[in-house]
């Protein structure tokens, strides 16, 4: 393969991305709607699912259309409970035992199956129409951008040891933040740090910042610590009443976290609770594992993909490659080859490929769903590489 052509802007520029924790009320919501999607997913890979969740002060409204188990329904205050308990709600204004659950789900319009369901899978529709990017990298390890990586490491970091007990006084609801200073294209340091992070009353915020400190040092790479003036913890003094008792939450209110920290277009589809005949969740992780693909096989060092679909239309309408000026091949030339490696673009097709009729979502509604580790049990699939041999027989 020919050596890789690097068309860099020479400029420096300040690039940010945030993260939050499986705590913050948005978070709560997407976990429960992925739980519930997961369970239907369990007694029947065929569901079809669109489930929203809402929470607030010890509330959790829980509503959508779906078509799978009766018995799933039955259960839905049951796997709220459980997926707050999980996270480690037990405060007084949001409690697993004390909140109260209403569940407003209900069957899937007729009219919406009518367009999705064939006799031949082959020729299924798509659940809705729209525009889903994916997005890789050469800035971190993961084929991720630096920033929102980063973002999402602290905070697996410190949660890490929350969860395993070896850290004290510090609750569930929290918020990254990093800034990344780019030199062309290359990110070559951190400029900022922020982290808010919810807390017992008898911490000091310096307390916190000692506490913290460690995890962000531990999160970065060598030699990108961030000076004291430019490290931020809880910049309001005091964080003590967080999670959905502090904060409204809903399903699908963090996209940009959910994906690639702004660094890349987003359609405006959410993920959480969407069975995998949505495209905008199954053609979006497509999308993730062409572009990881791409950039895996050295074919450039940045690259965007767009499918779009219509509802009730198995063929995409539109596919889109942009290596941002990074390629030693032009983008028709690039399309030609994933076009020859045989993937399947229509929903039914691109299910298979990433076998995503299995319950596995609900570790996907925290930290992002992309730059994951690919699991035994599926999930995480679309961060195979598995494309790459196949890629490069074309080239």
């Amino acid at each position: 393969m020919a050596k890789l052509t690097r068309f860099y802007d020479v400029r420096e520029y300040l690039f940010t991305s945030e993260s939050v924790s499986e705590g913050h009320p948005d978070k709560v919501a997407d976990q429960i709607s992925d739980a519930i999607l997961d369970e239907y997913l369990k007694q029947d890979p065929y569901s079809r699912v669109a489930v929203e969740t809402l929470v607030t002060t010890n509330k959790v409204v829980v509503a959508g259309e779906v078509r799978g188990a009766e018995s799933v329904k039955k259960r839905v205050e049951e796997i709220v409970r459980n997926v707050v308990r999980n996270i480690g709600y037990e405060q007084e204004g949001f409690h697993w035992q004390n909140l109260q659950v209403e569940n407003l789900i209900h069957a899937q319009s007729s009219q919406i199956a009518q367009g999705v369901d064939n006799a031949k899978k082959e020729n299924e529709g798509a659940g809705d129409q729209g525009l889903m990017f994916g997005y890789a990298c050469r800035e971190t390890e993961v084929l991720m951008p630096a920033p929102i990586y980063y973002s999402h490491r602290i905070l697996r970091l410190i949660f890490d040891d929350i969860k395993a007990g070896k850290l004290k006084g510090l609750g569930p609801d929290a918020k990254s933040q990093v800034t990344v200073k780019y030199s062309g294209n290359d990110p070559v340091g951190a400029h900022s740090v922020v982290v808010s992070i919810q807390h017992n009353p008898d911490l000091s915020q310096q307390q916190i910042r000692d506490i913290i400190r460690p995890y962000v040092k531990k999160a970065l790479p060598e030699g990108w610590e961030v000076p004291e003036d430019e490290f931020y913890v809880n910049p309001t003094g005091t964080f003590i009443i967080g999670g959905p008792d502090g904060d409204t939450g809903l399903t699908g209110r963090k996209i940009i976290v959910d994906t690639y920290g702004g660094a890349a277009p987003h359609g405006g589809g959410a993920f959480s609770g969407k069975d995998p005949t949505k495209v905008d969740r199954s053609a979006a992780y497509m999308a993730r594992y062409l572009a990881k693909n791409v950039v895996a096989a050295g074919f450039c060092n940045a690259c965007t993909i767009q499918i779009a679909y219509a509802i009730g239309v198995a063929k995409p309408l539109g596919f889109y490659v942009n290596m941002h000026n990074t390629g030693n091949i032009n983008e028709y030339e690039l399309q030609e080859i994933i076009e020859k490696s045989g993937v399947d673009l229509t929903p039914w097709g691109l299910r298979q490929h990433l076998q995503l009729h299995q319950p596995i979502y609900l570790p996907s509604a925290t930290y992002g769903h992309f730059g994951r580790k690919p699991r035994d049990n599926g999930a995480f699939s679309w961060e195979k590489t598995d494309l790459v041999p196949k890629l490069k027989g074309f080239n």
